[in-house]
């Protein structure tokens, strides 16, 4: 158990899925072997059907302190591009299952875009969050500076990555950065039941609503609500929205199928 870099763990039903971080000997330091280990779990779970929700956490002391220092210091510029390394980030981002990141304690550097790739963020409230790569001469590679930026906007995004200022899970919540904060030990209990209620939704409905929603960071304002409108047809015309619509009128559960 403790080579393995990812822990995987399913609920009895199969609806929702956990993905941990598994090296706290180094505050699950990004490593590339971890992140092969990561992209590939989390596309496995996205080709189940039945996953309706996936889970990604760390410890109660680390999500992920950031990258593995130790393996990059003394690569090259062209080490860094043969490890394609961004193959790994872009496979994560490419999920369609809805992604809740589940935060206690150091979410920093790459911990942090890592965090911020998922769909939201539940954090607890020993989160804190950085992006303190300039104080190694580097700059947040795997989407800190574009995301952080549209999460708490232009002034908070600078000084987190100019200065290397720290936010607490408070501060995180304020500013937009994170969906929810709950209590220190209940971290993961709380982000597994968030994903409850988010697997009980119309899974067709909830993997075009994200998509819908991170077309508007990605597009402006008129081609994302056309986006947005052909994703709604595309619902609609899902047997999940039927059978939704059924089970409102009729008063009961609904039972969807991602159809």
């Amino acid at each position: 158990m403790s080579e393995t870099l990812v822990l995987v763990e399913r609920e009895p039903d199969g609806k929702i899925a956990t993905v941990l971080l598994n090296r706290p000997d180094r505050l699950n330091a990004l490593n590339a072997p971890l992140m092969t280990e990561l992209a590939a779990a989390l596309t496995e779970l996205d080709a189940e059907n039945d996953v309706r929700c996936i889970v990604l956490g760390g410890s109660g002391r680390a999500f992920a302190a950031g990258a593995d220092i130790a393996e990059m210091a003394e690569a090259s510029v062209m080490d860094m591009y043969a490890a394609r390394r961004v193959d790994r980030w872009d496979a994560i981002r490419a999920v369609r299952t809805p992604l809740v990141a589940a935060v206690s304690g150091f979410c920093l550097g790459g911990g942090c875009e890592l965090a911020m790739s998922c769909d939201l963020i539940v954090a607890s409230e020993t989160a804190q969050f950085g992006q303190p790569e300039t104080t190694l001469g580097l700059l947040p590679g795997a989407g800190g500076t574009q995301r952080l930026t549209h999460a708490v906007g232009k002034a908070l995004a600078m000084d987190m990555i100019l200065s290397g200022r720290r936010l607490s899970a408070r501060e995180a919540l304020a500013a937009g950065l994170v969906a929810r904060v709950v209590a220190r030990e209940a971290w993961l209990d709380e982000a597994k039941a968030l994903a409850r209620q988010i697997a009980a939704k119309g899974p067709v409905a909830n993997r075009l609503a994200k998509e819908a929603v991170d077309r508007a960071f990605d597009a402006p304002l008129t081609v994302g609500l056309e986006y947005e409108r052909r994703a709604l047809y595309l619902a609609f015309a899902s047997e999940d929205a039927r059978e939704g619509m059924r089970a409102f009128l009729e008063k009961r559960a609904p039972e969807f199928e991602g159809r």
